[in-house]
């Protein structure tokens, strides 16, 4: 019997996904920060470039928190999937750090 579970594949993931999360916020604050500051350019460009900077940071905003929905979702069925299989989840976290205790172990 295979027991596959999607939504707990990489805790790397998770880490990455948490710092992906935390650039987009920084770089969405500095492009507010850079609109606010080019609100007084009355050039052609400087319209056009703060019409699609503005754009670009609704469109993050709306990834971002779709990115959020979506992990929060993974954690529920990730939860769910635990307390069905509480047996299985202790196995396979049982096999998962005795494979990680023998690479370390041999390097």
């Amino acid at each position: 019997m295979e027991t596959h579970f999607e939504a707990m594949e990489s805790a790397k993931a998770d880490v990455t996904r948490e710092r992906l999360k935390d650039d987009i916020r920084g770089l969405t604050e500095d492009a507010e920060a850079l609109l606010k500051a080019t609100a007084g350019e009355v050039s052609e460009k400087v319209k056009e470039a703060r019409s699609r900077l503005a754009a670009a940071i609704d469109r993050v905003k709306a990834s971002t928190q779709d990115m959020e929905k979506r992990a929060a979702e993974a954690a529920k069925v990730a939860d769910k999937v635990v307390r069905e299989h509480p047996y299985e989840s202790i196995g396979i976290a049982f096999g998962l750090g005795l494979l990680i205790g023998v690479l370390v172990a041999r390097k």
